[in-house]
């Protein structure tokens, strides 16, 4: 391979690359280790990841006594008054009893706590946060969101969806400092993993302030852009309710604002999270039989919101979990296209983890992309059985095979700060979907071959956002975005987990190490 002012200019056989050496040319042998595409992380929170690694990190705890452990030693070390903040826990991993205000109360009588769950779907505020956000027993739940409430109506400091807005109002704001080194930190992290590229769907959440998103865009994106500190390639989308806000300026500045920085669209929520009990389904949940889940933007302003977008030109990408949001999103993106018109627009949905029989057909007949997380099947296996039951866990969960048969656009992400940053686990996830503490796979038919799992965090997630004439694949033109493994074949590749990132170069300068 061959790579002039940050391009590939050729790929070939040695004879072929040599013809365009000339002085000044440096030559790298690798003697045998794999090359592949840097690769592209479809769907990742970017600035929250960088701040969670400074925060509280309660992610894999797997006892009660233990988080509150972690909180304990926090507060130690930190100032009278001022907020614990973090993120990461599990309920399931410590047998699925639901953490509450009083766990930690005795431990942060001076300090208001907020910690989210790993999907970000659901936090824990302590009961000095709750009062200093006012929630009391008789407030009602918000739309789009619930207020978890015990046996005699008190809250019990869970704040699900929207409700979370309630809290998250009363954190002090995170300073521009803060987030531009969060920037730094996510992006070095981006690089040990070989991602050259992510896809940053912003701090925003149901009920989250719009205005963050384009706070973060002008004081960290733009100065980081403009004043050459840009470590890997960002598409960014911004919130559904600001399209027009987005559409004016693409209409100045085009899609591609540098090479480090792209827009890429728009972005809403249908529903919540499995984990949180929030997902919208068509059927009740099994541990909660009264339940279906959360519609979190209502189906008149989502559709309203979407064909102005896609009339202005806008991608589109919604979040949908439960079988029943993705069904809606998929009948309401047939609509917005009938309305429209036939163009090039390929809609988004984010997650698709729970599907309906027959709607993995329906991505592929309206082109439609399936933006999926591998590694969340990791974390969902065992408590999904227990929410929606065996059978509908097992026939329409994470059906990653069934998408791509049915000729769906299928690109991996990590969801990262929910699931770690780390393409080559979440590329033998899909491979053999074998969850922690389990002997078999979790549907085998749906297991993918290593080449189509390579395509999704490569040129078909680079599709997927409309990037693929400048990245995805290594071919003559495209951006020189590359990654060395420590490994000599794909065979040792699936079956060693050691197998890492050697090296990670970017426009073909070594970025990592």
């Amino acid at each position: 391979m061959a790579i002039r002012d940050g391009r590939i200019i050729r790929v070939g056989n040695y004879s072929f690359v040599q013809e365009v050496s000339g002085y000044g040319t440096k030559e790298l042998n690798l003697n045998g280790k794999i090359v592949v595409p840097g690769f592209i992380d479809s769907h990742v929170h970017l600035l929250p990841g960088g701040l969670q690694m400074a925060r509280v990190e309660v992610r894999g705890v797997n006892t009660k006594d233990e988080f509150i452990r972690k909180i304990k030693e926090a507060v130690e070390n930190m100032e009278k008054g001022s907020w614990v903040l973090g993120g990461g826990w599990n309920n399931d991993f410590w047998g699925g009893e639901l953490p509450s205000a009083s766990w930690i109360d005795d431990i942060t009588p001076h300090h208001p706590v907020w910690l989210t769950r790993m999907d970000g779907h659901m936090g824990l505020a302590n009961s000095l946060a709750l009062k200093l956000a006012g929630v009391t027993s008789t407030m009602q739940d918000p739309v789009g969101g619930t207020i978890s409430k015990n046996e005699n109506g008190e809250p019990t400091g869970l704040m699900i969806d929207s409700a979370m807005k309630l809290i998250i109002s009363c954190i002090p704001e995170i300073s521009v400092e803060e987030r531009r080194q969060a920037l730094h930190r996510a992006s070095r992290c981006a690089l040990m993993n070989g991602v050259t590229t992510v896809v940053d769907m912003g701090r925003y959440f149901p009920g989250a302030p719009t205005e963050h998103s384009w706070e973060d865009f002008s004081d960290v994106y733009r100065w980081a852009d403009s004043s050459g500190k840009m470590m890997i390639r960002i598409c960014l989308f911004f919130p559904l309710p600001t399209w027009s806000r987005l559409h004016d300026i693409v209409q100045t500045t085009g899609r591609k604002l540098s090479q480090w920085l792209y827009i890429g669209g728009v972005k809403a929520f249908a529903d919540g999270s499995l984990g949180s009990n929030s997902a919208l389904f068509h059927e009740p949940y099994a541990d909660e039989p009264w339940n279906f889940g959360l519609q979190v933007t209502d189906t008149e302003s989502l559709y309203n919101m979407t064909v102005q977008s896609d009339k202005s030109g806008l991608q589109v990408a919604i979040h949908a979990i439960g079988d029943k949001a993705n069904d809606l999103v998929l009948d309401m993106y047939e609509s917005v296209a009938s309305t429209n018109g036939k163009r090039d627009r390929r809609f988004r949905i984010e997650h698709a983890q729970h599907l309906t029989h027959g709607t993995a057909a329906k991505f592929g007949e309206l082109e439609i992309v399936a933006s999926v997380q591998p590694d969340h099947l990791l974390d969902d296996a065992d408590s999904a059985v227990k929410k929606i039951g065996v059978q509908r866990a097992q026939e329409g969960s994470y059906l990653f095979q069934s998408l791509l048969a049915n000729n769906a656009l299928v690109a991996f992400g990590s969801d990262w700060p929910v699931a770690d940053i780390n393409p080559l686990n979440s590329i033998r996830t899909a491979i053999k979907r074998i969850p922690p503490g389990w002997d078999k796979a979790w549907n085998s038919a749906e297991c993918m071959k290593l080449t189509d799992a390579l395509n999704a965090y490569t040129i078909s997630a680079a599709r997927a956002c409309f990037l693929d004439e400048d990245l995805g694949s290594l071919s003559a033109g495209k951006m020189a975005d590359f990654v060395i493994l420590n490994a000599e074949s794909w065979d040792s590749f699936v079956t060693q987990e050691t197998t890492s990132v050697a090296a990670t170069y970017v426009s073909g300068v070594q970025a990592y190490p």
